[in-house]
């Protein structure tokens, strides 16, 4: 890996409300982008901030009856509040109202006014507050905007203009040449849509003597700079533009990433003012698509939004960055749900994730007093396929990365968790243990293995849960100081002593009466003297309750959860299946006395008839604990 540099920057976020889960996802999603170049090896330099002049930022200070300027540092200082408990490293957080901001803006307005590409005239036209812009006939929708849905107010004023229209035929040529220059290509072309119509000039001024709130017009004082000529120069600025060595290194490796509601200023109006301003275009545009409440986009103007912050408490902030990467494909609409998050936590974080590092952990400490061996050499076909898997994971995650497919990233890596899955199934080291101690240290040493290779290239995504995925795992150093190149090989950690730690992710039960999540793999009612819940005692005798030895145990193929068991109550044996996977290794299972439902009727799970149920608790961490008499009894005997 090189140590080329790497810039990536979100939009600036408007102050006219706190930040909400769609600001929250463009942010994490930087935030991943930038871990992940850093995990790679390069320079990288991640910026975000707020922007924080134009109507929408006075008239909504005027409604909390403050000064503008105490209004945008007060939600300003909120998205800084919550990115940060988010836990996001960003290098720079710009704001439009800084003075070196205002000295970039005014000094890249002087040279194009210059250059003769900024002139006066008059304008009438559709104006929306919300966005901020005007819209023409065919933009409008009922005589409304598209976007907020507000009825547009006709506008009639002198102001100044730039010539944008001069760069129609460059911009359309620049995108013809660079096919990936905006990207997913669906984006690109709706550009190209764009400008199969006259481009019209860009009004980039208002007078102050209907908007104060702005950064005055350095070629004339009675005009304050339009917002989108204000806000998008934030790229520059952050870099001190034109001579701070920021600029020279990162700039010509600049990546954008936004939502596609804000295409057209920064996939038309922005290339057009770096060209007239003599300054090179950014590498890529990287479009994000919406995210949806009830079939409708998440909004703060018409009060659809989710807090991130409650949700990172709800749920863990791991869970909502997994969520929030896994379920969106980059560039496409993806439905915001809590039932949705909390499938993905139980199904891959809790399941396929922290089952197999618990009970690879457990059986570690176990069979091999807690110490981890080295993977050493593949022995068996089941070890070489599952390096191969191991070995192949660098490249799927990079070229997926390298086109922000984060959904398809997390999916190479999935694969490997899912290997290493089906490697211990089928190994079966619980039986080793009684016979080849050799082969076991192998097994367990391959997958502790791809456990570590697994952690290293989740940091990105979910880099708290990465960093206790090496700390059970013994390795020395925290992940997000390793770089790929070392810590990337297969075998690149030896022997280690493993550490004992809690589960990665309790299952949490959701309730659509009750969003609320709770740590049970089942819900638990509690009923209160006058609840209908109650039963009699006649009906409370109908359970036939009776202590098993259990006999055999073994994994139901085909199930991530599953254990059939053959049981022994009395003198009968019959077969029960459980959900005890994730907690109970088969191998644990085998003589241990356990607590059914002897008379339930019977029910075929996975193609196999189960008598009976288990009973069992959830401890405080969600971990499934079987319920057994106090000391051995005779299998068979009734619990009353």
């Amino acid at each position: 890996m090189s140590a080329d540099p790497f810039y990536i920057t979100t939009p600036i976020y408007y102050v006219n409300a706190p930040p909400h889960s769609g600001h929250a996802y463009t942010t994490i999603v930087a935030d991943t982008v930038a871990r992940y170049h850093r995990l790679a090896g390069r320079r990288v330099y991640f910026l975000t901030g707020t922007d924080e002049h134009g109507d929408k930022i006075a008239q909504a200070a005027a409604r909390a009856t403050e000064t503008p300027q105490a209004y945008a540092d007060r939600i300003s200082a909120t998205f800084r509040e919550t990115w940060q408990r988010l836990g996001l490293r960003f290098d720079q957080f710009i704001r439009t109202t800084e003075v070196r901001h205002t000295r970039v803006v005014q000094a890249i307005l002087q040279k194009i006014h210059a250059a003769g590409d900024i002139y006066f005239g008059e304008y009438g036209g559709h104006y929306c507050v919300g966005c901020e812009r005007f819209y023409t006939e065919k933009e409008m929708v009922d005589g409304r905007c598209p976007d907020h849905q507000t009825r547009l107010e006709f506008v009639k004023e002198q102001n100044y203009f730039f010539r944008m229209s001069r760069y129609q035929d460059w911009l359309i040529r620049h995108l013809q040449e660079r096919p990936d220059f905006i990207r997913p290509e669906r984006y690109r072309n709706e550009v190209l849509g764009f400008l199969r119509e006259p481009l019209e000039d860009l009004c980039i001024s208002r007078p102050r003597t209907r908007l104060e709130w702005g950064i005055p017009l350095p070629f004339d004082d009675r005009y304050v700079t339009y917002v989108w000529f204000d806000a998008l120069i934030n790229y520059v600025s952050a870099l001190d533009y034109p001579d701070g060595e920021l600029f020279g290194t990162f700039w010509p490796v600049a990546q954008h990433l936004i939502g596609k509601d804000i295409l057209k200023p920064h996939g038309v109006y922005w290339p057009t003012m770096l060209r007239a301003a003599g300054i090179p275009t950014y590498q890529h545009l990287n479009v994000h698509g919406y995210w949806l409440v009830d079939e409708a986009k998440m909004s703060k103007s018409r009060g659809r939004t989710l807090s991130p912050l409650d949700l990172a408490d709800k749920y863990g902030l791991d869970a909502l960055r997994y969520f929030l990467l896994r379920e969106m494909v980059f560039g496409l609409d993806a439905n915001f749900g809590e039932v949705a998050l909390v499938q993905r936590l139980n199904a891959d974080l809790a399941n396929d994730l922290g089952n197999l590092l618990q009970r690879t952990l457990t059986m570690v400490g176990r069979y091999c007093d807690g110490r981890i061996p080295a993977p050493g050499d593949p022995a068996t076909e089941g070890d070489r396929t599952l390096r191969g898997v191991a070995q192949g994971l660098a490249g799927r995650v990079a070229e997926a990365m390298e086109v922000f497919a984060f959904h398809r990233a997390l999916e190479a890596i999935w694969e490997l968790l899912n290997a290493g899955n089906k490697y211990l199934d089928e190994q079966k080291p619980w039986e080793l243990a009684k016979r080849d101690r050799e082969a076991l240290a192998r097994v367990l040493g391959h997958t502790c293995e791809a456990l570590r290779l697994a952690g290293l290239f989740l940091s990105p995504f979910v880099p708290a849960t990465a960093e206790k995925m090496w700390a059970q795992l013994g390795v020395t150093g925290p992940v997000a100081e390793a770089r790929l190149r070392e810590a990337g090989r297969w075998g690149a950690d030896g022997p280690r002593a493993m550490v004992r730690g809690e589960a990665l992710f309790p299952r949490v039960e959701f309730s659509l009466e009750d969003p609320g999540p709770s740590a049970a793999s089942a819900p638990t009612t509690e009923a209160s003297p006058a609840s209908s819940d109650e039963i009699t005692i006649e009906e409370f005798r109908r359970l036939d309750l009776r202590v098993a030895r259990v006999v055999e145990a073994r994994a139901v193929r085909g199930s991530k959860k599953l254990v059939e068991l053959k049981i022994a109550a009395g003198s009968e044996e019959r077969t029960v299946v459980a959900g005890i996977l994730l907690d109970y290794p088969p191998a644990e299972l085998v003589g241990k006395q356990v607590v059914i439902v002897a008379n339930l009727k019977p029910s075929t799970l996975m193609g196999v008839e189960s008598r009976g149920m288990l009973l069992a608790a959830t401890d405080p961490d969600g971990r499934i604990v079987l319920l057994a008499p106090e000391k051995p009894v005779a299998p068979g005997s009734k619990v009353k």
